[in-house]
């Protein structure tokens, strides 16, 4: 009998961050066209960045009528990111719970080998409003409890279209919801990657300045 345990690649400290996003049909066109286009962008500057390479897992799950993991957690240089398709409804709350999953998951193998790991981070993008069937409070209350316990960080955006009020309800009032200019997803993800090198670069219990987000972030000011 034989069993295929995962073995750590290297014993950096390591941080997840797990990318839960929308593919519903609502997403088609240009805007599925430029999310593919940032995904791979994001994809890029980890690998270019030699800290963040080895430092930074990247989990990717999509939602629409169902919830489906295309990227298991990975270090960037093992896999490519997928081109995503629209098709479907809008299973949100079905796809962060996934994503909470993923990072218990995760902070378990790291334990259970001996890795040391920053806070996981989990991005919801999302252009409309979850499924009528979805349980939404239960969703904020699992999200503000995993928040509030420094299990990860929760940071979710808004596409044009989007139930901002919805946005809020899930998030901590810590991190709240950005809406996304336009269609502005590759500044979106450049700026996502330099936060996580940022993070990747940090010692524990440093005071870590995200860049500003004004180059993606609707509304943004000083």
């Amino acid at each position: 009998m034989s069993f295929n345990v995962e073995t750590p690649e290297n014993f950096e400290q390591k941080c997840l961050c797990v990318l839960v996003l929308d593919v519903s049909g609502s997403m088609s066109g240009e805007p599925i066209n430029q999310l593919n286009k940032g995904i791979k962008t994001f994809h890029k500057e980890i690998l270019d960045d030699s800290t963040s390479r080895n430092r930074l897992e990247v989990c990717v799950i999509e939602f629409a009528s169902d919830v489906n993991v295309l990227v298991e957690p990975s270090l960037v240089e093992n896999f490519t990111m997928p081109n995503l398709i629209t098709k479907g409804s809008t299973k949100l709350v079905d796809g962060v719970k996934e994503a909470i999953q993923k990072v218990s998951e995760r902070k378990t193998w790291y334990k259970n080998t001996s890795q040391k790991y920053y806070r996981p981070w989990i991005i919801l993008m999302t252009d409309g409003a979850p499924d009528s069937d979805q349980d939404v409070n239960g969703l904020a209350s699992e999200i503000k409890q995993g928040v509030a316990n420094k299990s990860f960080f929760f940071f979710s955006v808004g596409v044009q279209g989007a139930n901002m009020e919805v946005l809020k309800r899930i998030s901590s009032p810590d991190m709240e919801p950005a809406l996304l200019e336009g269609l502005k997803f590759s500044d979106f993800f450049k700026w996502l990657s330099a936060s996580m090198t940022t993070v990747t670069s940090s010692k524990d219990g440093d005071m870590v300045n995200m860049p500003s987000p004004a180059s993606w972030m609707k509304g943004f000011k000083i």
